[in-house]
């Protein structure tokens, strides 16, 4: 990344990070859902998976909006928290069962939290930039993403946290 120069600078960034940042998660997403034992869980582990390629599409069309190479910017934040969903999940975690389904929502939220962060990030950067449309496709995926970290959550408050108790 060279030095930005401008906001149009930074916003092109942002979404070039945001594109790394999804495939990393896609990656590590994949991995991950065979290990659910929950249906319903593993349902939206690869639902999930569909809305980052979407979302994806998205951050390129933008991209190509703005006159830009269309390429991704190593995200090494989004970095991080796939090495921490790979020990806690793939490398330490159990092997099967709802102790595992409580590790894999957990990790899953953290890498959807950066998402949120950074799609909301980037719709107000092209608010400012007064790109209506990019900004509107940039809040419906922050809505997408927030609706898959309201619905983890629900999960792990209606079954899979009590079923990692009784686990014990």
């Amino acid at each position: 990344m060279s030095t930005p120069e401008d906001l149009k600078d930074v916003y092109t960034d942002e979404l070039k990070d945001l594109w790394s940042a999804n495939d990393q998660m896609q990656k590590v997403l994949k991995k991950i859902t065979s290990k659910a034992s929950d249906a319903t869980l593993k349902d939206m582990l690869k639902n999930s998976q569909d809305g980052i390629t979407k979302h994806t599409e998205i951050l390129k069309e933008l991209i190509a909006g703005q006159d830009e190479k269309v390429s991704k910017e190593h995200c090494k934040g989004m970095e991080g928290l796939v090495a921490e969903a790979t020990k806690h999940v793939l490398e330490e975690g159990p092997d099967k069962g709802p102790v595992l389904d409580t590790l894999i929502i957990a990790q899953y939220q953290r890498m959807t939290h950066y998402g949120i962060a950074g799609f909301g990030t980037a719709a107000a950067y092209a608010k400012a930039l007064g790109l209506k449309d990019d900004n509107k496709k940039l809040r419906e995926a922050t809505k997408e993403i927030y609706g898959g970290d309201e619905f983890m959550t629900k999960l792990a408050e209606t079954a899979v946290n009590a079923k990692a108790d009784k686990a014990a």
